[in-house]
């Protein structure tokens, strides 16, 4: 059975820099790759200038990003016109660079890490994807959802 990290690793993935739009980072993700396990991808891999790898942006970000920013301060929204608002947001989310919706401080794995404690690590802190660093470049990535394939296929 294959244990490590660099057993599993996606090798393909997608990466884009951090001063570019929102707006490309969403049309990446709607035509992001679907892996052998039939998942689709739904985060990139966020690079800075010199290729080093500075974060992740999901869907759940952007998705999130896009909610009015009045939600955040606990306003129901009830009677509020939500076309309009979502109209405006729609717009500010799009103009926006990745970096200001990336999430940073993200935890690595390297290729000779066992599994079990990549899993361990993953199931502890509700991560679905780790990424593989080797030189605070990414090479590859582990999800949550190619290790269950693994494990039970």
């Amino acid at each position: 059975m294959k244990t490590f990290v660099k057993d599993i690793m996606v090798t393909e993935f997608d990466t884009i820099r951090s001063d570019e739009t929102v707006e490309k980072a969403i049309q990446m993700i709607l035509n992001g790759k679907i892996r052998e396990t039939g998942d689709k991808t739904i985060s990139l891999m966020v690079l800075d200038k010199v290729m080093m790898f500075v974060g992740i942006i999901t869907m759940a970000d952007i998705l999130y990003h896009l909610r009015p920013a009045f939600l955040n301060y606990g306003i129901s929204g009830e009677h509020v016109s939500w076309d309009e608002q979502f109209d405006i947001a729609m717009k500010n989310l799009k103009e926006k660079e990745v970096r200001q919706l990336m999430s940073i401080n993200i935890v690595g794995a390297s290729v000779d890490e066992h599994l079990m404690v990549i899993l361990d690590r993953m199931v502890k802190n509700k991560y679905h994807r780790l990424p593989v660093l080797k030189g605070g470049r990414p090479i590859g990535i582990v999800y949550l959802s190619d290790i269950y394939f693994h494990f039970f296929s």
